[in-house]
């Protein structure tokens, strides 16, 4: 049992811990301190009940479903793309935080939504947690026991993320910061999607 644990927490710290959209979102979120914890908390439900659906069977669905695994791919490619360029954007605008402050704090429900949208209309997710991580707890001698890890994997990290970067926002708040951050995380989501072509 415990070694399905480890194997569950060690293969989704390792995929969780790579920056990606979701990830980008709850550091954003932390840095304006932005219901940055619901948000947390969502990302580890949402991460826990993908991968259980992984591991309990959609992984071996998906992988024998070529034109599903397609649609995932290249849904995947989009909405990496736009998001990086969204980012990009921010990125090259010199006053993206300013216009972010001037619009005021959104609502938790507006906030929360949103990043249900990152996590679940991101095909991505689904290669990583229900595809990759599942089928592979699909092997395990324990499943249950190695989802239970990956879920562990994702509730220290998105919580350790969020405290992190609410602590960091006062000397992280300024402008050339902000756009520093956009373009990594532009950088990293063309690099996602280019990763995604790969695969097709």
């Amino acid at each position: 049992m415990w070694q399905s644990y480890l194997n569950g927490l060690l293969m989704a710290a390792g995929l969780i811990i790579a920056i990606g959209a979701q990830n980008a979102f709850v550091l954003a979120q932390s840095l304006r301190r932005e219901h940055h914890l619901p948000v947390a908390a969502l990302c580890v439900l949402c991460d826990a009940l993908l991968v259980s659906a992984g591991v309990f069977g959609l992984a071996t669905l998906l992988a024998q479903n070529p034109l599903l695994l397609a649609v995932a791919r290249w849904g995947g490619v989009a909405f990496l793309t736009w998001y990086g360029v969204q980012a990009l954007r921010r990125a090259l605008s010199p006053n993206a935080l300013n216009q972010a402050n001037e619009a005021g704090p959104r609502s938790r429900r507006t906030v929360l939504m949103a990043a249900l949208a990152v996590t679940l209309l991101n095909p991505h997710v689904y290669l990583d947690t229900v595809l990759l991580i599942g089928s592979l707890g699909a092997q395990q001698s324990v499943p249950g026991a190695y989802a239970l890890g990956a879920a562990s994997a994702s509730l220290v990290w998105f919580f350790a993320l969020a405290l992190g970067a609410a602590w960091l926002a006062p000397w992280l708040a300024r402008p050339a910061t902000w756009r520093l951050l956009d373009l990594a995380v532009a950088l990293m989501m063309f690099g996602m999607a280019a990763q995604l072509l790969n695969g097709l």
